[in-house]
């Protein structure tokens, strides 16, 4: 910007240099120098000059004076000489400087056209400047706020991560624990082979034992491969739209092979009708479908299917009855005594869900609230056959905080609502009486959860989301501590 502006500074130092000369030389030029002459009062001539040329024939002579009757003063003047050859030279003169003023003009104009150019290219770069250094500003500050994205996205995966490390140690723990395995097997085997040949090697009462002993521990093995920490829950994946905005279905995580029958109620309260489908086909075709009629209406969608038996809350009480359904009897009723019901101590979307029955891979639980726990969270493990409680364990949860919750591995898991963005943000293990607060992303699909429940069977989530009856897969980690074998 500095070359456009330093032209401007000469052309109008020039302009300024011509003007003063224009003002000195041009009266001399053209012969503007006057000569002035006035008369005096009292009659007498006073003559005044001013500058006057050089040559005499250019200039007024008085030619006689005299005094007339009356004492006035009276000249006669001879006028200067006005010959053409003069009055050319000057108009010659003239001519000559009016032509150079007119190139002078012409000059000026010329420059004072390329003046305004260099000016409005001077403004048009001062603004293209101002535009790029605020595009600078803001690529500067966009370039700060992605990387500072980027940081707290990296520093978040590393925060999941970090827990992680603890679990892949344990992991090479147990590796290693199979590789024993392994070899005790091949060693069994191998003396089976042996003793096949030759019986009497060895002692058959200790073989046995050895076996035995190879075999509970494998079988607690694999018990333990079933369990794990919930780490993600997949998208859902919605089965049927029926019904209404409320319900629970559900499948028998204790049938045999080939028993896929299908459970649904629809409504929380007042109702008692239970329709059994043969299959999930059928389920999601509507067809094939039996209906059982419970003794009582059940409170809630906190209803289980366990080992052939329907669990449920007797409306408006705080009972629990095992109701068989291939002979259609009550097997057992039970009350759990101070739990809140008849929505005293709901969950979150109310329903009356004061009392929610789940099962796991431990057997059947039963959730709810009491006054002696302040209204907070109460986890009770139940014997499935005689509805007695075990075990009880006491949070500090507020129930009627609570979305859903549901158990995996004796770790009850809660969402923080059931409408709009939900997710799993709390777990209390049971084997440990401890708790953690955690975040768990959940896909709450058709923004109104009135049922979730866990089938260890399946590794799924059965939930009730709004008139649509959705299944959710679960990701656990799997530990295996050599301690707990």
């Amino acid at each position: 910007m500095s070359v456009p502006l330093l032209k401007i500074g000469v052309v109008l130092s020039t302009m300024a240099m011509i003007t003063n000369w224009m003002s000195q030389t041009l009266p001399s030029l053209v012969g503007l120098n006057t000569t002035k002459l006035s008369a005096a009062s009292g009659g007498t001539l006073d003559r005044s000059t001013g500058v006057l040329p050089t040559n005499p024939e250019e200039s007024w002579q008085v030619y006689s004076s005299a005094q007339d009757s009356e004492g006035r003063c009276i000249c006669t003047v001879v006028a200067p000489q006005q010959t053409m050859c003069s009055r050319d030279a000057r108009t010659k003169q003239l001519r000559q400087l009016l032509e150079k003023v007119q190139n002078m003009s012409q000059s000026i104009e010329v420059l004072d056209r390329r003046t305004q150019r260099d000016l409005q290219y001077v403004e048009k770069m001062e603004n293209q400047m101002k535009g790029l250094e605020s595009k600078f500003k803001q690529v500067e500050e966009s370039h700060k706020q992605h990387l500072a994205r980027q940081f707290k996205a990296i520093k978040a995966k590393m925060d999941e991560l970090r827990p992680l490390i603890p679990v892949l140690e344990e992991y090479k723990a147990d590796a290693k624990l199979v590789l024993q395995f392994k070899e005790e097997v091949q060693n069994l085997t191998s003396v089976l082979n042996e003793l096949q040949e030759e019986i009497g090697a060895y002692d058959y009462d200790e073989l046995q034992s050895r076996v035995s002993n190879l075999e509970e521990r494998l079988r607690a093995c694999m018990q333990k491969l079933a369990c794990g920490k919930l780490t993600g829950i997949s998208d859902p994946v919605t089965v049927k739209t029926s019904g209404s905005r409320f319900g629970s279905w559900m499948t028998d995580p204790l049938a045999p092979e080939g028993d896929n029958r299908v459970w649904y109620m629809d409504g929380y309260h007042n109702n008692r009708f239970v329709r059994e489908y043969k299959s999930m086909t059928d389920f999601m075709t509507t067809d094939n479908f039996t209906s059982h009629r419970l003794p009582h209406p059940w409170s809630g969608t906190g209803q289980v299917v366990y080992n052939g038996s329907i669990y449920f809350n007797k409306f408006q009480s705080h009972i629990v009855i095992r109701f068989d359904l291939k002979t259609e009897t009550i097997l057992k009723t039970r009350s759990l005594d101070y739990a809140g019901y008849n929505n005293m101590y709901h969950y979150a979307w109310g329903g009356h869900s004061d009392i929610d029955l789940m099962v796991d891979e431990n057997g059947l639980w039963a959730v709810y609230a009491t006054n002696q726990n302040a209204g907070n969270i109460v986890i009770s493990k139940l014997d499935p056959v005689s509805l007695q409680v075990l075990h009880t364990w006491n949070t500090s949860y507020p129930k009627r905080s609570a979305g859903e919750a549901f158990i995996i591995c004796g770790t009850l898991y809660v969402t923080n609502g059931y409408s709009g963005g939900t997710k799993v943000h709390y777990a209390y293990q049971t084997n440990a009486s401890t708790y953690e607060y955690i975040d768990i992303p959940f896909q709450n699909k058709y923004s109104h959860i009135s049922m979730l429940d866990y089938n260890p069977k399946d590794r799924a989530l059965y939930a009730w989301n709004n008139g649509h009856q959705v299944l959710y897969n679960v990701t656990l980690f799997h530990v295996i501590r050599s301690d707990e074998l």
